[in-house]
């Protein structure tokens, strides 16, 4: 039962296409992933159906499927994510070698569908204000594979404060009363309520005044809510452009949204397959550009040059970066992030032990192959075997990566008869 409230509402609000509206709400809902180009060649799915129309590497999944049991979810080689949901990185655009900041980033959705497009190219700030989640959004960053990417967990003020100006896109999928969730969330319905709305509204208010200061000038700000309501969408963007006339709506080609006033676009359900979500795309054109220094790098050690020369290993441009005990790989562009509470700060390369180098799960998931490398069916037994943490027959040598097909899933290391399991202990199955 929804709301009585929020049924009138929506009434008014969509006048003679509020019965369609109601007859979709009572559709079964569409799934869809999104495939991760920095994994490679996309692998022929039984279960993968027709394109979704605004994001190239989306498509609709038989829901009987459960896709997210898959090995190749476990490798990275695609992520489960809403068609609706993928919209609005649609919107932002990223390109390769841009700074972009997520700023509300948890689950990871967006913040991994950025990196795709960034190709490994670029700097990305993923942050999240909520520890849990941002713990969330870090794995997700990890399991896709992504190299340039920094994990904080911050509020929205305190990076603006660090980073003004810093950002050629920032993208603010704002916490939000969640209508267009109600479809998929029962807890969506249970819990709205007309001050929830406000309070969202408020919330969403400071979070944007916090985005405005990260854009340079010449920028790109995307806004986006899962929710109806105009409080949070249309009236939210209004209200921010009057505060901040440096902004302006711009125009983009998105022939399968509907636009709204000054830069704004909604996602109906009852005109596409998806849920309801709603976006608007600002363009900064004013404002002080200001110069953010560049974080210094650390020396790789010798245990890290001997076990990469004997994997082949060549890590892209960037600078090795000392976290506690772990040794990570970070882009060039990345800023100093001391006294931040940082997540992850790039690609984990492992621990650096006194005579030799542990490598990091994350690491297996960035590599592609190597010289090393122990391949199992995505469906056979021995896959099975090694995502449950068994030790299997293998007549490699040394550390190696074990692959799903042609997917790197994660590590092993051989005596020549046998593959110990270094498939991490919180992921088996």
């Amino acid at each position: 039962m929804l709301p009585e409230e929020f049924l009138l509402r929506m009434k008014q609000q969509l006048g003679e296409e509020y019965p369609a509206f109601l007859e979709s709400l009572e559709r079964p809902r569409a799934v869809a992933l999104r495939f991760n180009p920095l994994k490679g060649a996309r692998p022929e799915l039984p279960f993968a159906g027709e394109p979704v129309p605004w994001e190239p590497e989306g498509v609709y999944y038989d829901p009987e499927a459960r896709p997210g049991l898959h090995p190749y979810h476990e490798a990275g080689v695609y992520y489960l994510q809403e068609a609706s949901a993928m919209a609005p990185v649609a919107l932002l655009d990223p390109q390769p070698g841009e700074r972009i900041c997520d700023l509300c980033a948890a689950p990871g959705g967006k913040s991994t569908q950025i990196a795709g497009r960034m190709l490994g190219k670029g700097f990305l700030l993923c942050n999240e204000i909520s520890p849990k989640r941002a713990k969330i959004l870090s794995r997700n960053v990890e399991r896709m594979g992504v190299a340039n990417a920094l994990v904080t967990n911050e509020t929205p003020a305190a990076l603006a404060n660090r980073f003004p100006g810093f950002f050629d896109r920032v993208l603010v999928d704002a916490p939000c009363s969640g209508e267009g969730m109600f479809r998929k969330e029962e807890a969506a319905v249970t819990d709205w309520s007309r001050e929830t709305v406000a309070m969202c509204a408020r919330r969403q208010g400071e979070i944007l005044d916090s985005a405005a200061l990260l854009v340079r000038p010449g920028g790109r700000l995307v806004y986006s809510t899962c929710t109806f309501a105009p409080e949070e969408d249309e009236l939210a963007v209004e209200a921010f452009l009057e505060r901040h006339p440096e902004f302006v709506p711009e125009e983009v080609e998105a022939p399968w949204f509907t636009p709204g006033a000054r830069g704004c676009w909604r996602m109906w359900p009852h005109k596409l397959l998806g849920e309801g979500h709603f976006a608007a795309v600002l363009r900064k054109m004013e404002g002080a550009e200001e110069e953010t220094a560049a974080s210094g790098g650390w020396k790789l050690p010798k245990q890290w040059d001997a076990f990469a020369r004997e994997l082949e290993i060549r890590l892209p441009e960037g600078k090795a970066v000392a976290f506690g005990q772990n040794l990570f790989w970070a882009p060039p562009e990345m800023p100093d992030i001391q006294k931040l509470k940082v997540l992850r700060p790039g690609l984990e390369l492992g621990i650096v032990k006194a005579d030799r180098f542990q490598p990091a799960h994350a690491l297996a998931l960035w590599l592609g192959g190597g010289p090393n490398t122990q391949r199992f069916g995505g469906d056979s037994p021995e896959m099975k075997a090694y995502l449950h943490g068994e030790v299997l027959p293998s007549g490699v040598k040394g550390w190696c990566l074990v692959c799903a097909d042609g997917y790197s899933i994660g590590w092993g290391k051989g005596d020549g008869s046998v593959l110990k399991n270094h498939y991490p202990k919180g992921l088996r199955r």
